[in-house]
């Protein structure tokens, strides 16, 4: 389970940050093989609690500009309706109201909540978007850096499950059957809004883009300049050795999220904490340095980064393995930094490391 919190992922030109993905772009619009389409990119934006990045492929300036700015709208427009720090969004109207009264939901906002309870199913509830009362938590022990009382953790766990979340298909209404219970959609959000942005950008005629938002990305269609797939950078978790990638990974029409401990936690009782909190215990994730989902959409990666990070390195590869067309790359903590992932992982490495 994530907080709003998540690893950031920014897209840059020559400039390397410590971020867990890099997208590694050509510089210059257009190819040298295709010389009339050009690139159209929004620069780095401030949305969603972290920063995004659109870039569009198109034929021409215009209409890569209208994809552009069409994507960021998409983003911007799912901000405003998930937002639990907003409170005029729909999942803060929900948090209010649904133990009183079945709340009416938009329809992308009750999407959002369909698909979390079907990966809930899935991961027996390692990704789980009731954990709000476990987030409220973690918010205070990270500005206060003392961790919550064990009876307190006892009754924000007691309101937390994906079983006590009741949805009306027909009426489109979200109900809670306990007091207190609160959604929190920090772990698929943003894969959804990266989502969304995609296909705007496809039905404005972009014929490849890219979206990122703060760890999660997806591709599509022709890649930059001289390039015959869009490029991945994933950074070293090892922050010691500075600045560095770990991993170059092709993505052609895919999804890839990475999450992890290494740029997102808290230091609470003196002690490093994930942001990534387990529903079973109420308490921060431990195991992984860092997380690496390859799959259809960004939605389903997203959701699986934080359910993979839960149940651990040997749990969340069985589970990966056993969903089609999805790969994972799990990186061990300190001081080992191990590389290990899914059967088919190794077709999307463009640079394996050499001492990794």
């Amino acid at each position: 389970m994530s907080t709003q919190v998540k690893c950031i992922l920014i897209v840059v030109v020559g400039l390397l940050l410590a971020v867990p993905l890099y997208l590694l772009l050509a510089g210059g619009p257009g190819r040298p093989d295709s010389p009339n389409l050009v690139r159209a990119e929004s620069g780095v934006q401030l949305v969603m609690g972290t920063f995004a990045r659109a870039v569009a492929i198109t034929d021409n300036i215009a209409t890569g500009n209208q994809c552009v700015e069409s994507a960021l709208d998409e983003i911007n427009n799912v901000d405003n309706l998930m937002s639990d720090f907003k409170e005029d969004s729909e999942i803060s109207r929900v948090n209010r109201d649904a133990f009183a009264r079945p709340v009416k939901a938009g329809p992308t906002t009750f999407e959002v909540i369909q698909r979390s309870i079907e990966i809930s199913k899935l991961t027996d509830g390692a990704f789980d978007i009731t954990v709000g009362p476990l987030v409220k938590l973690f918010r205070t022990a990270r500005d206060t850096g003392k961790a919550p009382a064990p009876d307190q953790i006892a009754d924000a766990k007691a309101k937390v499950g994906y079983e006590k979340l009741v949805l009306n298909d027909a009426d489109q209404t979200v109900r809670f059957t306990v007091e207190g219970m609160s959604l929190d959609l920090g772990g698929i959000a943003k894969g959804y809004a990266v989502d969304k942005a995609i296909e705007v950008m496809q039905q404005h005629g972009a014929l490849g883009a890219m979206v990122d938002i703060g760890g999660d990305v997806r591709c599509f269609g022709t890649p930059p300049k001289g390039k015959e797939t869009w490029i991945i950078g994933l950074q070293d978790p090892n922050t010691n050795a500075g600045p560095g990638l770990f991993l170059k990974l092709k993505i052609g029409n895919a999804a890839v999220t990475t999450s992890g401990d290494y740029q997102q936690y808290a230091i609470i009782d003196g002690k490093r904490q994930s942001h990534i909190l387990d529903r079973k215990t109420g308490k921060s994730v431990q195991g992984l340095s860092s997380i690496t989902i390859i799959a259809q959409n960004a939605t389903t990666a997203d959701a699986l980064a934080t359910a993979v990070t839960v149940l651990g390195p040997e749990k969340g590869l069985h589970l990966i393995e056993d969903i089609p067309n999805t790969e994972a790359f799990l990186i061990s903590p300190a001081p080992t930094y191990k590389l290990t992932k899914t059967t088919a992982a190794q077709k999307y490495i463009k640079e394996p490391p050499a001492s990794k």
